[in-house]
């Protein structure tokens, strides 16, 4: 698609103070159809600004716009240059929430405050990753393992910096997006509160820790036949697993976006089963470069992880079974095809020699 967008530098976001983006790119961004690889870095920070406008949070929360911009900045620069979990995978978990957030129709039934939590979670959710998982945070005994008792180390790391970074773009508020909440609302527990708060946005991104992936399904396959949207439990529930769905949602992607995706995660996943063996630790089963190849991990993946999630949450909102469920279960039938080609490949050549 055609970009009408023209930024030549990071800077330039700052120093607009409207932006140039066509009707026709807003309704693509709306969708998981988006092509992340056609887009630049600071015209990704203009689309970004442009989510916060549309989802009505500029106007309803009476957002500075340059304090929103310079907040976009320093979460951009805040992720790292690595493999996968770059700022390109930020905007990409962000652009599907975007997208999830208008396809469900959640602004008629969440409230903006609801909806800014999701949104600020999902672009904050993987911010000073290093490239390698928690597992090898704990077995490593890195600072991070140490500093949170092994517990979550990354995600509690992640939120940990976007507090950093909320604070100091406006010192003494808890977020730049939540205006008139003070730094006493960072303790605040309660649902009514009519800002945003950490304990919620906090609440968000711990629930990516995969090691919780189970925990939380279950839960949301619990109530879901029940689902209430007026009740404390069920929403926060559903919160989480929005942000959860959009973090691993590349196989709901055309192919040609989502598998180059996956060779950037398995980059990142082999350069870490390699350090593991340089440094004598634990080596990660499904990251070595030894034992899994490109079909294999995305086979079981979506069977037991990405499939039993999406079909949850399609039974809450059956219209988007066309829209990320159906590509998913094409996905698995492309790497079940390319698994199995490889094995004929092997067997033909074995039987050859």
């Amino acid at each position: 698609m055609h970009k009408s967008i023209n930024v030549t530098g990071l800077t330039l976001l700052c120093c607009r103070s409207s932006l140039q983006v066509s009707e026709e790119v807003r309704e693509y961004l709306k969708t998981p159809m988006f092509d992340n690889w056609q887009w630049e870095e600071p015209e990704m920070l203009v689309l970004i600004q442009t989510m916060f406008e549309d989802l009505d949070f500029v106007s309803e929360f009476q957002m500075e716009t340059r304090v929103l911009q310079n907040f976009l900045l320093e979460v951009h620069s805040h992720y790292n240059h690595i493999a996968f979990h770059n700022f390109h995978h930020c905007f990409c978990v962000t652009q599907m929430m975007y997208g999830l957030i208008w396809l469900t129709d959640l602004k008629t039934k969440l409230s903006r405050t609801d909806l800014l939590i999701m949104l600020t979670s999902a672009l904050c959710h993987d911010l000073d990753h290093p490239g390698y998982n928690n597992v090898y945070q704990i077995n490593a005994q890195t600072d991070l393992a140490l500093r949170y008792n092994d517990i979550s180390p990354l995600e509690n790391h992640h939120c940990a910096v976007a507090f950093s970074i909320i604070c100091k773009v406006r010192p003494g508020l808890v977020s730049p997006v939540y205006p008139g909440a003070t730094s006493a609302d960072l303790s605040t527990q309660g649902s009514g509160s009519s800002t945003p708060n950490s304990s919620h946005v906090t609440m968000c991104i711990l629930a990516t820790d995969m090691a919780r992936h189970n925990e939380i399904l279950n839960r949301f396959r619990a109530i879901q036949p029940t689902f209430d949207f007026t009740n404390k439990e069920h929403k926060e529930v559903l919160m989480k697993i929005m942000v959860k769905v959009s973090d691993i949602s590349n196989e709901a992607r055309p192919m040609s976006v989502a598998e180059p995706w996956l060779d950037c995660l398995l980059q990142e996943f082999f350069n870490q089963s390699d350090t593991e063996k340089l440094r004598g630790l634990p080596v990660t089963p499904f990251m070595d470069r030894d034992k899994v190849s490109k079909p294999s991990s995305q086979t079981n993946f979506i069977r037991f992880v990405l499939l039993p999630l999406f079909t949850e949450l399609t039974k809450l909102f059956p219209c988007l079974e066309q829209h990320i469920l159906e590509p998913v279960r094409r996905a698995l039938e492309y790497y079940r095809e390319l698994e199995k080609n490889a094995a004929d490949l092997q067997s033909s050549t074995q039987t050859k020699t």
